[in-house]
């Protein structure tokens, strides 16, 4: 199996240059008015610098990037993604340049999901990724060919899928050259006979730090006949700033020109911290689509929106897009050409109230009767309920979910929502109570923590920390302690779930990390911030016991 997924977004090298360049973006007199979009127009279409359905119903994208080219046999994901209320899924495809071409018959059983699952399809080939800086990737032109040898699979299906020609097509050498070739295929896919939206990356892996895109983005559609033409920029840690997240929506908003997000992160990495709080409520005051990357399978387990592609293990970047404010659960409306409607406010009625079974020291099975609603239920959002706080816990598309990584021998309070694809949630039912299960302890002397700093950067950082159990019994559920001495703090991790209060850290497991084998060990990987110092915690405890150090 691949173990390389989404590429860097761009090198640490080139990064270094962005916040010189990005200071262009306060100057955003480049673009001018769209041209207006013919009056005829199959399937989703542009009109009025608007993406929206053969109806003349604007279309908003909420959606879902899924890496189906590396990952073929993860089909259920798509049901997944729906129950989730996403109303779009992006695609991964590859035209064989670079990795195992999808040939017809598994780009028409993809289509057929997306319409099963009542998605729309955003196919995209990601062989084109970083072109002229990435010596692997293939060219547009290459990308076009592989489109229209699937026309016979595509025509047809203008409402339901946009063509988006290429994946971040140009890395950041010399980024002007984006302009031609981009030109070039939407004029080659037209000739063709292609009615779709086509949907076109930017340069400088999908960020366009440099403004090659925003600045050229009119000469690019004009060129487009058809007038049918949508633009994606991928925000990552370039628009690290609300300043530098308005600017760029705002300056295709105010040109009348059809823009989307076609991939963005929330998740700090080594170049920095993405405002995803901005983009989301941007967008939503703007009207514009978004597609989060990604569902799973990342190399960087950080951009993983589920945890080993299992809806019922959402990562913290997965209650974000489904859950938070702006997020697919609050903003997700169903294209209209499977019935949805903007119009639907009729939220579904309150689940039955969860009964509790298979209870362990870190995970419950809870259980529900179904709610119902004038249209349908698109899935559940189970809580854990504190007084007046409310802590979103675990989603389904069903009537049972096990929520993991709770702490043993600890009272806890849980309630569901139901929601319709909408977006209108229902009441909440009344509250289960479950206390965990006590665990099993190490004792004393049965442990070693191992602790390393794998990666450094200007404010923030990544660790890795290994438990291994020295003992000669299983251990079943722990919680780790420790105390950074330089005000670091913890912004994300996986394999376990974090609680700190000041210095001090205590971590419990994640469910695929909780039992720990005589002589095995299993590992937990975070992101952290710092501000210069940022030694090695002195101490570890294990369940109360010290660890040696490792």
């Amino acid at each position: 199996m691949r173990t390389a997924r989404h590429p860097a977004k761009r090198p640490a090298a080139v990064i270094l240059t962005v916040l010189a360049t990005l200071l262009g973006f306060l100057s955003l007199g480049a673009l001018a008015p769209a041209q207006a979009a013919p009056a005829a127009a199959t399937g989703l279409h542009i009109s009025d610098g608007r993406l929206v359905e053969g109806n003349g119903n604007d279309f908003i994208m909420r959606g879902v990037n899924h890496a189906h080219t590396w990952y073929p046999g993860e089909t259920q994901s798509l049901a997944d993604i729906k129950a989730t209320g996403a109303n779009t899924v992006r695609v991964v495809l590859s035209d064989g340049y670079r990795w195992s071409k999808n040939g017809p018959d598994d780009v028409a059983a993809v289509i057929a999901q997306c319409k099963a699952n009542r998605l729309i399809c955003v196919l995209e080939v990601h062989d084109t990724t970083g072109y002229g800086e990435d010596s692997a990737a293939g060219t547009l032109d290459h990308a076009a060919d592989y489109w229209i040898s699937l026309k016979d699979v595509l025509q047809g299906q203008e409402d339901y899928v946009v063509i988006n020609i290429g994946n971040e097509p140009w890395g950041n050498t010399n980024p002007a050259g984006w302009t031609a070739p981009t030109t070039a295929a939407v004029k080659k896919l037209r000739a063709a006979g292609f009615a779709h939206t086509i949907m076109v990356d930017a340069p400088n892996w999908g960020q366009d730090w440099q403004n090659v895109m925003r600045d050229n983005a009119q000469a690019v559609y004009d060129a487009d006949t058809t007038g049918n033409l949508l633009f994606s920029i991928h925000m990552y840690s370039v628009y690290n700033t609300a300043q530098k997240v308005t600017d760029y929506l705002n300056a295709f908003v105010d040109a009348g020109l059809p823009l989307v997000i076609g991939e963005f992160g929330g998740p700090a990495d080594q170049y920095g911290d993405p405002d995803e709080d901005t983009m989301m409520s941007e967008a939503q005051r703007l009207g514009l689509g978004w597609i989060a990357w990604s569902w799973s399978g990342n190399t960087d387990p950080i951009l993983d929106l589920t945890i080993g592609f299992d809806p019922a293990r959402l990562s913290s970047w997965g209650e974000r897009i489904f859950h938070g404010a702006n997020g697919i659960a609050q903003t997700s409306r169903e294209a209209t050409v499977y019935g949805g409607t903007s119009e639907d406010t009729e939220a579904p009625t309150a689940p039955g109230t969860p009964a509790a079974s298979a209870v362990t020291d870190t995970s419950a099975t809870l259980t529900w009767a179904a709610s119902s609603d004038n249209v349908a239920v698109a899935g559940y959002d189970v809580v854990r309920v504190s007084g007046g706080t409310e802590t979103a816990v675990a989603s389904s598309a069903t009537t049972s979910v096990t929520v993991t990584g709770l702490s043993a021998g600890t009272a806890y309070s849980f309630a569901v929502y139901a929601r319709d694809a909408a977006g209108n949630r229902s009441a909440r039912s009344a509250t289960v109570s479950v206390t965990t299960d006590e665990g099993t302890t190490a004792p004393a002397g049965s442990c070693s923590v191992g602790y390393k700093v794998v990666g450094q950067w200007p404010g923030g950082f990544q660790g890795e920390i290994t438990i291994r159990n020295t003992g000669t019994a299983a251990i079943d559920g722990w919680t780790l302690g420790f105390t950074f001495a330089n005000g670091q703090t913890v912004t994300n991790m996986w394999g376990g779930t974090p609680k700190q209060t000041g210095g001090s850290v205590s971590v419990t497991p994640a469910s695929y990390t909780s039992t720990i084998a005589p002589n095995s060990s299993v590992t937990v990987g975070f992101t952290g911030s710092q501000s210069g110092t940022n030694a090695v915690p002195a101490a570890f405890t294990l369940s109360g016991a010290a660890c040696a150090a490792a």
